[in-house]
């Protein structure tokens, strides 16, 4: 009578994600937490001439203003990606990373599709 492993259905957390992002409200998006880094990357782009140095130069303000952007939009989802696809794993784990990155995905659609029907 030893402990059975149960491990999490990826595939019914995907439904249950997707049900939530079908059935709650659209939140606004509170960029407050990502305005330091965007100033910073206008800054940069003011700064820096157009061309192969800007993109060189301001590359990982660029990337750390889209992440923040991304993790305050679906900050749960994008947690998700982050902790289950930091690295290599187990066939379970590759396959959760991949229904995190198709709920990440979901999640920010919805939010574009929001902001196109404005």
């Amino acid at each position: 009578m030893g402990l059975q492993n149960k491990s999490p259905n990826p595939t019914s957390e995907l439904h249950r994600e997707m049900r939530r992002i079908h059935t709650g409200k659209i939140r606004e998006i509170p960029m407050k937490s990502c305005d330091r880094l965007e100033e910073a990357l206008l800054q940069c782009h003011r700064r820096m001439p157009e061309g192969p140095a800007r993109r060189s130069g301001c590359r990982h303000l660029n990337k750390a203003f889209a992440e923040c952007v991304v993790a305050e939009a679906c900050p749960e989802e994008s947690e998700a990606v982050r902790s289950l696809c930091s690295s290599g794993g187990t066939s379970l784990k590759r396959k959760q990373c991949e229904y995190a990155q198709l709920s990440l995905s979901l999640c920010l659609s919805r939010h574009q599709r929001e902001f196109e029907q404005r």
